[in-house]
């Protein structure tokens, strides 16, 4: 990610532009692959120098919150973070090997959704699909499951 492009995203925001911020946003926007904040964290610091890791947290969780980072669930119980310029409604395709993240732009969950809010008499307000798998280049590769998360 350009410097201007993060700086434009972190105006519109309404988030103080600050190196920090910048920082992350670029660390996250040279990958296409999720990370997690000590990785985010280990490749920023020789850039910001003195960082702490809970600073990266609390830019990643803002970043979060105003949904420019989507957060990653794993079994793992780590936290991950990839950085995702789509702002339309959509879903992620997380490959279990080489950790890519692609976007899944059909969701059929309005069904769902609108028989859980008749059901429960409540109002849902979001929800969150994340596709768990292997990418088509490590089924082809033989990696399923051999990528940089497997043990």
């Amino acid at each position: 990610m350009e410097q201007e492009q993060g700086r434009e995203i972190l105006r519109r925001l309404r988030l103080k532009v600050t190196p920090r911020r910048l920082e992350v946003m670029r660390c996250l926007g040279e990958e296409q692959a999720y990370l997690s904040a000590e990785e985010v964290w280990n490749r920023i610091r020789p850039v910001l120098g003195s960082i702490g890791l809970p600073t990266v947290y609390r830019i990643l969780d803002e970043l979060a919150e105003a949904q420019v980072v989507t957060r990653i669930f794993r079994s793992d119980r780590t936290q991950y973070y990839f950085l995702c310029p789509n702002q339309e409604h959509h879903h992620h395709f997380i490959c279990e090997s080489c950790r890519r993240v692609e976007d899944v732009d059909r969701c059929n969950l309005d069904g769902v959704a609108g028989e859980i809010a008749r059901r429960s008499g409540g109002l849902v307000t979001s929800h969150i699909l994340q596709i768990n798998g292997v990418c088509g280049e490590c089924s082809r590769l033989g990696e399923g499951g051999r990528g940089r998360d497997a043990a």
